[in-house]
């Protein structure tokens, strides 16, 4: 099932891509991950002038994906991989402005003012984060008022069944997700499940579950 992959050294990478095999896996992810990704950004019904926030952003070859939604859009990714942001730089060369920017982060404290987006969302990054009552606390103060936050992971019945998840990645259902939501106040405006064939990171062809839920201020 593992193919020979060092699991141990994926789930890291996974976590925080370093390196050329960070690269590699980055463009796993951009292409595994797209569905998840476009169906977050299409959940946020971005509109003229939002100002966007990504969190755990990878390649960010979906960059062009995001900026079709409406005009005038500002957009700001922040990623805990060097690598990376690094990557995302050179991928959307051709977007880069002074509202349109890549940052990095310590993957707890975001650094920006309360109330300063209008959309945040983030795919595939909550197995990672440290506190998640404290992250979505943050998440919560940039966010203005009304504004919309759209998580999307997949489901714990399936992480499991991945070789990987055992090094490192902490695992939610929905109704676990949901509780972290709520207990930061967040009103819960939609929750979309759906299914996708994706080939995964340790090389073998699987049906993924995953889950979006978009909570508004």
């Amino acid at each position: 099932m593992s193919n020979g992959i060092d699991l141990q050294e994926l789930a890291r990478q996974l976590s925080c891509p370093t390196g050329d095999y960070g690269k590699e896996i980055g463009e796993i992810m951009n292409t595994n991950n797209f569905g998840m990704t476009k169906k977050a950004i299409d959940s946020l019904q971005i509109k003229n002038k939002d100002q966007l926030l990504e969190l755990g952003h990878g390649n960010c070859k979906h960059l062009d994906y995001v900026l079709k939604q409406a005009d005038f859009l500002g957009y700001i990714g922040l990623e805990v991989s060097e690598i990376m942001k690094s990557n995302a730089l050179d991928n959307n060369i051709h977007f880069l402005k002074t509202d349109i920017r890549f940052e990095l982060f310590d993957g707890n404290k975001i650094h920006f003012h309360e109330k300063r987006f209008d959309k945040i969302f983030t795919v595939n990054t909550i197995y990672f984060w440290e506190n998640p009552e404290s992250f979505l606390k943050e998440i919560y103060r940039v966010l203005k008022f009304n504004g919309l936050f759209s998580l999307t992971f997949s489901t714990s019945s399936f992480m499991k069944t991945l070789p990987f998840t055992e090094f490192g990645f902490k695992l939610y259902s929905e109704n676990e997700v949901i509780n972290l939501l709520k207990l930061s106040n967040f009103k819960i405006e939609e929750i979309d499940s759906f299914t996708e064939n994706v080939i995964s990171k340790s090389g073998d062809e699987v049906e993924r579950e995953s889950i979006n839920i978009v909570v508004s201020k």
